[in-house]
């Protein structure tokens, strides 16, 4: 029966997350004891308390966030250790880190498909999530000939709330070309963001449109407007996590590799809910797609909204959106269906239901000719443990 210290930022849903695969894993091939060591340990009794402690308990293994100028008193103690990389990655040991880029990639993708044609990051350079987070960004974007905007605050720390200085931000805010499809770090950033727009009157999403990253509800739910998130696979990572530890303390530690915590899918909330376009009844059409997509929608309802023929509307449409009218439903559709198929345990039947869909065998074949496969598999797919 392995004893772990998990030496994580408990109030955060990252965290939890976390605790929630290596919690899966151990209940399939422990059952381990946990000693939950709160981050303010590190700062109180330093990395030589908890390494004491660890000992002195008998401790086989350690998953936690530990600072990287500390490594070499870890490697001498011999305890396996997985740690979530921090301002950089660790070289001597495994980290749980992520598809960094590849998440911005995800966030450039999602505006492009939105009819963004102005781009913003916010985030902080010294950091290796939010720098590769932005790299990834920008080059996808770089690729389809866009440019993007930065907030140089290179010596902020990720713990300045953005009032502390509102006139530098505000100003920023302020000049960027409008509509804009502007990412953010991580979901912390996304609600400073959210703030300092609504302080100086920036409307969202109409003139500023705000992704975040982690998809901690708590935060996005607290944002006004709520915000849109780039969802993490992290329950994944953290059953991946207690897996190679479990190989580490019955093996040893010669042999390890990095945990990739890989991004899923962007969870649109208000924030995003928009398509960039200056056509009235384009923009009024979208509108009425987006609210009503939770119900059987046909494009005949669509055309009813605007005072232009289904042929004059689905010209229009197709030349701004770059899709007809029934494959943006369509990709709206499975989008929504996507998220409710990884927030929630009801079964295909019931989400075709409670999206208004009578047939759930169609829905089901829709979602395999997007995804490739079928909703079940996707689900295990991206559910730890299953």
């Amino acid at each position: 029966m392995h004893k772990i210290i998990l030496l994580l930022d408990f109030a955060e849903e990252y965290s939890k997350s976390l605790m929630k695969g290596i919690n899966a894993y151990s209940k399939e091939f422990g059952p381990w004891i946990f000693c939950r060591m709160p981050l303010f340990h590190r700062e109180t009794i330093g990395i030589d308390g908890i390494l004491k402690w660890a000992l002195e308990w008998g401790a086989d293994g350690i998953v936690g966030q530990l600072y990287n100028k500390e490594i070499d008193k870890i490697v001498r103690a011999g305890i396996p250790v997985i740690a979530q990389d921090f301002k950089e990655r660790f070289t001597e040991i495994p980290n749980i880190t992520g598809a960094y880029h590849e998440a911005g990639q995800m966030g450039a993708d999602y505006f492009l498909k939105k009819g963004f044609t102005n781009f913003a990051f916010y985030g902080f350079n010294d950091i290796v999530w939010s720098r590769e987070r932005a790299e990834g960004f920008e080059e996808h974007l770089r690729k389809k000939g866009h440019k993007v905007h930065y907030f140089e605050h290179k010596k902020a720390r990720s713990t300045e709330l953005w009032y502390y200085k509102p006139s530098s931000l505000s100003r920023w805010l302020k000049s960027l070309p409008k509509p804009i499809g502007l990412m953010t770090c991580d979901d912390n950033q996304g609600q400073h963001i959210t703030e300092a727009c609504r302080h100086v009157g920036i409307r969202i999403p109409e003139e500023v449109a705000v992704l975040g990253v982690d998809n901690d509800e708590m935060i996005c739910d607290l944002s006004d407007p709520p915000l849109s998130s780039i969802a993490l696979d992290v329950e994944k990572g953290g059953y991946d996590a207690a897996k190679l530890l479990d190989h580490m303390i019955k093996h040893g530690t010669a042999e390890y590799y990095d945990v990739v915590v890989k991004p899923t899918q962007v969870i649109t909330r208000h924030s995003t809910d928009i398509y960039a376009t200056n056509d009235d009844h384009i923009a009024s059409s979208l509108k009425y797609i987006h609210q009503n997509i939770d119900k059987n929608l046909h494009v005949d309802e669509v055309v009813k909204q605007v005072p232009l023929s289904r042929r004059a509307l689905e010209k229009r449409f197709l030349e701004i959106t770059g899709y007809p009218i029934y494959k943006y439903i369509f990709n709206l559709r499975i989008e929504k269906f996507t998220q409710k198929l990884l927030d929630t345990d009801m079964s295909v039947f019931e989400i075709a239901l409670d999206m208004g869909l009578g047939d759930s065998k169609n829905i089901a074949r829709q979602f395999r000719q997007a995804k490739g496969c079928s909703p079940s598999a996707y689900r295990n797919k991206y559910l730890a443990g299953k």
